[in-house]
């Protein structure tokens, strides 16, 4: 009965440390897709209805991409004219995920 205690135990603290292991990265791609896609589009290049109607620039064009991250992590974390902040609402890991994701737009 000790033995099988002892391996209950074993088996408990082995699942709870799994999770401290596993890739923490946050998965850029399903960031965008459910926080910024419906304005940005999936592409990033603004042309959905709110992208066209607010003027979004596209996320590729030199204009963006000549910006520093700080720069465009402030952007999502403060919002900027219409666009929402995120500070609060996504981490600084998951903003700096972000903006590498945004980086992939670059033409």
């Amino acid at each position: 009965m000790k033995k099988l205690i002892v391996t209950l135990v074993t088996v408990a603290l082995v699942m709870l440390a799994v999770p401290v292991f596993a890739d923490a990265t946050p998965d850029a791609a399903a960031i965008f897709k459910s926080k910024c896609a419906m304005c940005h589009g999936a592409d990033g290049k603004g042309e959905t209805s709110i992208g066209k109607s607010q003027k979004i620039r596209d996320l590729g064009s030199a204009d963006v991409q000549k910006q520093t991250d700080q720069q465009i992590g402030d952007v999502i974390s403060n919002g900027k004219a219409k666009m929402p902040a995120f500070k609060g609402k996504l981490t600084a890991e998951e903003i700096k995920a972000l903006v590498g994701h945004i980086r992939t737009f670059k033409k």
